[in-house]
């Protein structure tokens, strides 16, 4: 039995205003022909398909392509993450029960997709994205005066999904334990997060421990865009796919790939599988003369991040980086032994925490710190505005 772990494609998404869906559309062509070449039994996709909770038309039309064309030789298990809508994502998830698997509602979480084998079959449970504000009522337990919800929190939503998980499949391995497959869309500690994940804070708190998925063979994750494993409980594997792309200059070391899982043994077994790159990112920095010279001649064709370290502002300055870096992403410029003062402001990324970043505003404009009930005040803000965005 062989599995193609994949996640975080992130269709319709851009860098820094370049569009990248003929790039997303070349790594799936790439997906297409490893199914093809390695014989995989089920690609498992860990959510974030889209990019957005409303995707643009041709996002939409290139994964429906995409999926017809592995469903000629392979079953595929998608979940959603939390860029996705569920409710788009899983539209028609009734229609395609044969080899397209679409796993994008809380209450079908512990309904596997079962994978015929010689030597047992695989149960792949597909985890969407569990917002612990949506899914802690409908997890929680009933009691006296209805549903009792759950702790606002990763952790309380993914343990009670998994005790529902375990006992599905104990009822099913008939006094065995059947061999399983969990994909899950969350930050599992020990993983290493980059600059363009989206923020997954609740309460402050966006991880979940990996214990909470013990007993479980392999757990195909997504959220984390760079391709990593995470220490597990007992023989559970777990690993994150990572994205098929750079999504921002932190993710310029990465190696992105697909993890290929042989589980013909008592524990898996994985491969990573290298994407193409379509184009590389780098960064180069120096005085401009220098970089329009032989400095610069290796990443003539890359996406470049480039820094300009002159004395003085050279004259026109963007156009001239431009025509010796064509595709150059970011131009600075930031001369060399000068101390800046804003150099020492902490870079506002995608990873920050947006209300610690509103909290600096709040401390910059009044000269003191928020207060506790302020710091309540701005993440509940924060977060309502999350859930309207994935309501949308």
């Amino acid at each position: 039995m062989r599995l193609l772990h994949t996640s975080d494609w992130h269709l319709g998404r851009t860098l820094h205003g370049v569009d990248l869906l003929d790039h997303q559309a070349a790594h799936l062509d790439h997906l297409v022909e490893v199914v093809r070449a390695e014989a995989v039994d089920a690609v498992v996709v860990a959510g974030d398909v889209y990019d957005r909770a409303i995707p643009p038309v041709e996002a939409v039309t290139l994964l429906s392509e995409t999926l017809a064309r592995l469903a000629e030789h392979t079953t595929v298990v998608v979940t959603s993450g939390n860029h996705d809508s569920a409710t788009r994502l899983g539209f028609g998830a009734v229609l395609m029960r044969e080899r397209v698997r679409l796993r994008t509602r809380v209450a079908g979480l512990a309904e596997p997709v079962v994978l015929p084998s010689d030597d047992g079959d695989v149960l792949v449970y597909g985890l969407p994205y569990l917002d612990p504000d949506a899914a802690r009522t409908e997890l929680g337990e009933d009691g006296p005066d209805g549903r009792v919800p759950l702790a606002r929190s990763h952790q309380a939503v993914t343990t009670a999904a998994m005790a529902r998980v375990r006992a599905d499949a104990a009822a099913r391995g008939g006094g065995g334990r059947p061999r399983t497959v969990v994909a899950a869309h969350a930050f599992v500690v020990g993983g290493e997060a980059s600059e363009s994940e989206r923020d997954i804070r609740v309460g402050g708190v966006d991880q979940v421990t990996a214990d909470v998925f013990d007993g479980v063979d392999y757990v195909a994750l997504g959220h984390l865009h760079g391709p990593q494993a995470v220490a597990g409980p007992g023989r559970t594997v777990l690993r994150y796919s990572g994205s098929p792309l750079a999504y921002s200059f932190s993710e310029l070391r990465h190696r992105k790939s697909s993890v290929l899982v042989d589980l013909s043994g008592d524990v898996p077994v994985t491969e990573l599988v290298p994407a193409p790159v379509p184009r590389r990112l780098a960064e180069v920095s120096g005085a401009l003369e220098d970089l329009l010279g032989a400095a610069g001649e290796a990443h003539a064709d890359d996406w470049v991040r480039v820094t300009v370290t002159d004395a003085a502002r050279p004259a026109d300055l963007f156009r001239r980086v431009r025509a010796r870096f064509p595709h150059a992403l970011a131009v600075h410029h930031r001369p060399a032994g000068v101390e800046r003062v804003a150099a020492r402001a902490a870079l506002v990324t995608s990873a920050a925490d947006p209300v610690e970043v509103a909290g600096d505003f709040v401390a910059h404009v009044t000269g003191a710190p928020p207060t506790d009930a302020e710091v309540h005040v701005l993440r509940r803000a924060y977060e309502q505005v999350l859930a309207g965005e994935r309501s949308a």
